[in-house]
């Protein structure tokens, strides 16, 4: 039987000598990463795109996604994830699932295309213009009618 020291990941074995403190980082990334590509294989193809594996302590799995739909569905496919993660001796003792939604912080937007006004609106717009008692209005209406490009 194992001692309950023994049921921690295997993330916090590495100890880091006086000296080493980049070697010791690298293997932490290394060990990260190799982690986080077993996680992204057990997860389902439509929820991985956007999943990143957080961390793993104390046999909790913590996993981070864009948005609150896949967040949940997630959760409806945790006991499914845990199982294919068990298999694998990093995650032999993952009991827990817990799932964050982190959003991106920048999305990139498209280029907002103006549409040129044609003939017929500021047309339009003229004639409205001409039915219009409010000064200002009139104005303002006028001004749009002369945005037509050729």
């Amino acid at each position: 039987m194992r001692e309950k020291n023994d049921q921690k990941m295997i993330f916090g074995k590495a100890q880091p000598r006086p000296g080493s403190t980049l070697r010791a980082l690298l293997t932490k990334a290394e060990l990260h990463q190799q982690a986080e590509q077993l996680v992204l294989a057990s997860i389902p193809e439509e929820l991985a795109d956007a999943t990143r594996f957080v961390s793993c302590t104390d046999g909790e799995l913590i996993l981070a996604t864009d948005n609150a739909s896949k967040a949940t569905r997630l959760r409806f496919r945790q006991h499914e994830i845990m199982e294919s993660l068990r298999q694998h001796d990093l995650f032999r003792f993952v009991w827990k699932v817990k799932i964050k939604v982190s959003p991106l912080r920048f999305r990139a937007r498209p280029a907002v295309k103006v549409t040129p006004l044609s003939k017929e609106n500021a047309r339009l717009l003229k004639e409205e213009a001409g039915h219009t008692k409010d000064k200002a209005l009139r104005e303002v209406l006028e001004k749009l009618a002369a945005h037509v490009q050729d």
